[in-house]
């Protein structure tokens, strides 16, 4: 999504988007379209999944989130899709069957930063013995509990509530500062309600930060017209 509107503000003739999965679903501009899974290339033609062709100047592989530590054995490694709660992680980061080990970052992400950061004082603790760790069983069980919730989730909205609960456990259980998460799901739904709006404008909404307050100045030109990327043209208060 991101690197393909890049490539249509920049002046792409036609920009095509093959999904693994389900398409992305916005309201895309007229020279945009999305495709069922990239099957193969012959010369400059395009073959996709559902059969059809598209003649292309040039391919970007983006390959999304894949979780993948050949590096690891078995009896330590990972094995999950891009989902909010990957399983066998208690608390989302403690390896059950060997809670020496830590996974930071493994869930499909609203909340970035601020989870990762939380994850971390969670497992800085769970290691200098300020958190003790139950049971293989109790581990598992509360993960389970996890999913659970996390396969009743009916849209997005559902999802960044849950992801910000879970980062509150986290916030709750160390002395990570708190913050207002509550507020923070409140500008996700803005955000995803701005680009189900306008996919092409929903940068040029602006937002308050939830840690100072601060509302964020709208951009002296809108995203689409705004070509110079350099920061001396973003710093500027007038085009």
């Amino acid at each position: 999504e991101d690197i393909g509107s890049q490539c249509w503000k920049y002046g792409c003739k036609s920009v095509t988007v093959s999904h693994r999965t389900n398409p992305i679903g916005y309201d895309w501009p007229a020279n945009w379209e999305e495709k069922p899974l990239l099957q193969k290339l012959v010369g400059k033609t395009a073959h996709f999944k559902d059969g059809s062709t598209k003649e292309v100047d040039a391919v970007i592989l983006c390959t999304g989130y894949q979780h993948h530590f050949p590096f690891l054995p078995d009896s330590l490694r990972l094995q999950t899709n891009n989902r909010l709660w990957p399983r066998n992680l208690y608390r989302g980061v403690v390896w059950e069957a060997n809670p020496k080990l830590f996974y930071l970052g493994m869930q499909d992400q609203w909340y970035t930063f601020n989870m990762f950061d939380a994850q971390a004082w969670y497992a800085r603790d769970v290691m200098l013995g300020r958190q003790s760790l139950p049971d293989a069983a109790a581990m598992h069980a509360d993960g389970e509990a996890w999913a659970a919730r996390e396969a009743a989730l009916a849209d997005a909205h559902d999802a960044i509530e849950y992801q910000g609960d879970y980062v509150q456990s986290l916030v709750d259980l160390t002395d990570y500062p708190d913050f207002d998460i509550k507020g923070m799901n409140e500008a996700f739904f803005a955000w995803k309600q701005h680009k189900a709006e306008n996919i092409m404008g929903f940068r040029d909404n602006s937002y308050k930060s939830l840690i100072t307050g601060t509302m964020a100045p709208p951009h002296h030109t809108p995203w689409k017209d705004a070509l110079d990327d350099s920061m001396q043209a973003y710093l500027r208060q007038t085009p």
